[in-house]
Formats: structure tokens, sequence, C-alpha cells
């Protein structure tokens, strides 16, 4: 990059930041004045004028200053060459704050107070998918002699528990075989293999569980195969209500509104953020949703080393700060990753 494209960019970066803090448009002087950008109020104007021709700063009215454009959003986030950690404290204090949370729903709500607050933008995190989940464990609890209890624990936290009629009695040997065959077929394996592997179980059982093996092995394929609607936890949507000057055009506001109500578009935003650990940016028109115009999405995926459980992230107008955003987005799904991978 030549010197004189270094110093446009950092006259863009300047815009951007006092743009973001300020919410009023940005002119030669403020920039002069605020920031030792090391050449004269002429230069700096020949500059604006450059990028404003380029499409990275407009003007949104006459003898105004000048803000960015979604095209100058995304020079400056693209050339965010690391992104601040934060400091010791905040992690603990982010680590601290989710493991104490007593199940996964405890888990996502807090993660998404804590993105809310952080950000100040509406945090929205998607509950594990289940197609990306594994049959952690299986417990058999005996209610009566002839009826169970079924408890199946995915590796993402979910839980599920459901009844079964055994409709003869069984006794506490048959039960422990009972037991060890269901566990065999299930722990370890993903929902759809651990379904099919349960299903198979009756070919080869004893003759006297084929009855109980068969009426297990059907209410456990339902539980594995059942996949309920995706769900959203969200928060801080009245974050939006504090930046209504962002959202200038007529039905714009009440679009976003209606998107994070309707859910699907946001699902489609976060399940396609799947890289553990990478935070995708979208500006603008690059959600490809027309109810999301004006609105950058800030999202990344959260897990384990070898698992995407779902993703996470934040959503608010293109006017916000992208690299204290991104930061704090990554730490968060970090450490939910680590919480529920490790329950």
């Amino acid at each position: 990059m030549s010197s004189t494209d270094e110093r446009r960019f950092e006259v863009l970066r300047a815009i951007v930041s006092d743009f973001v803090a300020t919410q009023e448009p940005i002119g030669s002087k403020t920039l002069v004045d605020r920031h030792n950008l090391g050449v004269s109020s002429a230069t700096i104007r020949n500059d604006m004028a450059a990028l404003e021709a380029e499409g990275y700063i407009t003007q949104p009215h006459t003898s105004s200053g000048r803000i960015p454009t979604d095209k100058g959003y995304r020079r400056f986030v693209d050339k965010i060459a690391e992104v601040k950690p934060l400091s010791v404290p905040e992690r603990r204090a982010i680590l601290g704050f989710l493991e104490g949370g007593v199940d996964l729903d405890d888990v996502l709500r807090r993660a998404v107070r804590l993105l809310a607050q952080l950000t100040r933008q509406v945090a929205v995190v998607q509950y594990p998918t289940l197609s990306a989940s594994s049959v952690r464990h299986l417990e058999v609890v005996p209610l009566t002699p002839a009826r169970l209890l079924l408890v199946v624990i995915t590796d993402s936290g979910r839980v599920d528990q459901r009844i079964v009629e055994l409709g003869d009695v069984i006794g506490e040997d048959d039960l422990g075989t009972l037991r060890d065959l269901l566990a065999g077929a299930l722990e370890g394996k993903r929902l759809a293999a651990a379904s099919i592997a349960v299903s198979e179980l009756a070919d080869d059982a004893p003759p006297e569980l084929r009855n109980a093996v068969i009426r297990s092995a059907t209410v456990l394929v339902e539980t594995l195969v059942e996949h309920p609607e995706e769900r959203l936890v969200l928060g801080g949507t009245s974050n939006l209500t504090r930046n209504v000057a962002d959202f200038s055009l007529p039905g714009s506001l009440r679009s976003v509104l209606e998107a994070l109500e309707e859910q699907v578009v946001v699902l489609k935003l976060l399940a396609s953020t799947q890289d553990n650990g990478r935070v995708v940016v979208r500006i603008g028109e690059e959600t490809q949703a027309e109810k999301m115009r004006g609105t950058s999405v800030i999202s990344t995926g959260y897990g384990t080393a070898d698992t995407i459980f779902g993703g996470m992230g934040v959503l608010g107008p293109t006017r916000m700060d992208y690299p204290g955003t991104i930061a704090t987005v990554a730490a968060v799904a970090r450490y939910v990753g680590e919480v529920i991978g490790e329950r």
C-alpha cells in the first residue's frame, strides 16, 4: 500500500471512529483538531474527496461533514490487523458468570445477557443444533417394575426424559442387561447414528428382553430423530431503541424488529457460521436480508475443539464499535463452548 493510500485509510479510520462515538458527520477541521494525521487541512480535504469518490464515505446533507458508507465500514473491518484481547479480569469475570449457570438454558441466557450488556447491541444465541450433538450418557431409572424413565444426555447439554411402559415386569438383572444394551448402542454416537444403532438392537436381543428392547428403542428413536424448531435466545432488543437515529429510513427499525421476532433470518445467518473461533462480520446488504438493511451482524460458532454446537453474535446498526464487539463476541463464544463442553 502506498503512503497516500495508508494516509487515506487513516483518515477513513478517524472518520469511522469519530462517527461511531458522536453520531455526527465529521468535517476536515474536526479531523485536524482531534487526530494527529501529520498533514495540512487541505490535504485532509483532498483525501476526503478521494474517499468519497471511491464510495467509502458520503455526505448526508449539503454543507455537512462525512459519514462512513457500508463499503467504508467493510474496508475498516478488513484492515483490523488483530483484535485487542480482553483483559485477564474481564475474561475471568465472563467465565465465572457463565460457570454459574445451572443448566444449558441458564448458560445460554447468561451468555445473551453478557453480550447485550458488553456490546450494547442485540445479542442472539442459537440453541445447540441436534445434528451436531452426540449422546454422552443414557440413564435408565426404574419407576415401577414395569415402567422405566430413560434419560438421554447429549454433549451439548441437552437432556431428554422419556417414560417407557414395558407391559411386563422386569427383574433387576434383566434391567442391568437392558441398560447395558441401550447404552452400548447410544453412547458416543451422533444422534442420527445412535437412532440407527438402537433401532437394530431387537434383532440380537435375548428372547426374554426382546419386548422391553423394542419398547425402549421405539421411545429412544422418537427422541433422537425428533427435530423441534430451532430456537434462539435473544437479549438487549431495547438497545435498538437507543439507536433510533441510525434507522433513518421509514419502517427500517420495524423491519429489523420483525426479523428478530420471526427468527428465520437470524437463524440462517448464525447457521452459516460454522467455524469455531472465526468471527464473521456482515455489514448492511451483506446480510442478504431486506429486513436487515442498515444493520451489521457479528457472529461466530461456539462449541468444543471437535464440534460446533451453534452460532452466537450481536446485531445492531452499522455504526458500531467493530473492534470491541468482535473481541467480545469471540471471548463469550469461547467460554460458552468451554462451559457447555465440560458438563
